[in-house]
């Protein structure tokens, strides 16, 4: 009886082992099978003034490579925290220069991939259609604007710094709202949240007015690729497609203004 017993212990630990074994194996691949991005696809860490225009980028430069490319939109500096914490992204599209410089800096992203891909410009818009220049902001009807938080959007820091050089912050600042990105700060001019909004050009698509370039230092927007992007040949494909001519046909259609490398 005690022969027996012995024996059937030893087939029950070698079938645990090999449960164990098949169960590691099988829970090995199903983690590199999800940290494995299909060649044919990108993910782009995306500035939210790009929102408009992704559904555009991506198509034609899915016509013209085959290459998918899906977009992941917020403030710039909250993807810029993002990448710095190791977020699995391809490509960073940023609204400012400074968060790419930074990033180059500390290894997350190529130096030899940036590239400044557009300049951005700011617009004023109300829902009532009677906001139509800054000094309008003053009205005492007007008692909230909305701007993108400055501490992470760019777009944001210019609709503060637009509305100093403007001399209207002291007689303002009380009133302003701040949407953590220009989306958002849109959305809340657009819900009647807001009395107006300042913010980028490209969301506006034409409507509003367009704020003079000189009240704010340049918005240029630049992008790179990750250092730890598996798909980095996808990525500079990307990259020459944004600054060629179907790129840049897609930025000038929704109000960005192309620049150079």
């Amino acid at each position: 009886m005690y022969a027996f017993l012995k024996r059937c212990r030893r087939l029950l630990r070698s079938i645990l082992l090999l449960n164990v074994s098949v169960f590691l194996s099988s829970l090995l691949s199903a983690s590199l099978a999800s940290s494995v991005l299909p060649s044919s696809h990108l993910l782009v860490a995306s500035a939210s003034d790009l929102a408009p225009a992704q559904t555009d980028l991506a198509s034609s430069f899915h016509r013209l490579t085959g290459i998918h490319a899906k977009f992941v939109n917020g403030a710039s500096g909250m993807l810029a925290r993002q990448i710095a914490s190791g977020a699995p992204y391809d490509v960073f599209l940023s609204a400012n220069k400074l968060f790419v410089d930074d990033l180059v800096r500390s290894g997350d992203l190529i130096a030899d991939s940036v590239v400044i891909y557009a300049n951005g410009r700011l617009g004023l818009w109300s829902l009532t259609g009677t906001v139509k220049q800054l000094d309008d902001l003053r009205r005492a009807e007007v008692k909230h604007i909305a701007i993108a938080n400055p501490q992470h959007a760019p777009y944001g820091a210019a609709a503060r710094q637009a509305l100093q050089r403007a001399g209207l912050w002291s007689a303002v600042k009380d009133k302003i709202v701040y949407g953590e990105n220009v989306r958002q700060a849109l959305q809340y001019a657009e819900s009647g949240n807001a009395d107006a909004v300042i913010t980028s050009w490209s969301l506006l698509e034409g409507r509003g007015s367009l704020l003079p370039e000189s009240l704010h230092d340049p918005i240029r927007q630049a992008g790179g690729i990750l250092a730890r992007s598996s798909h980095q040949k996808e990525a500079r494909a990307f990259l020459r497609f944004l600054m060629g001519p179907k790129g840049v046909e897609v930025l000038n259609r929704f109000g960005l203004q192309p620049q150079g490398r």
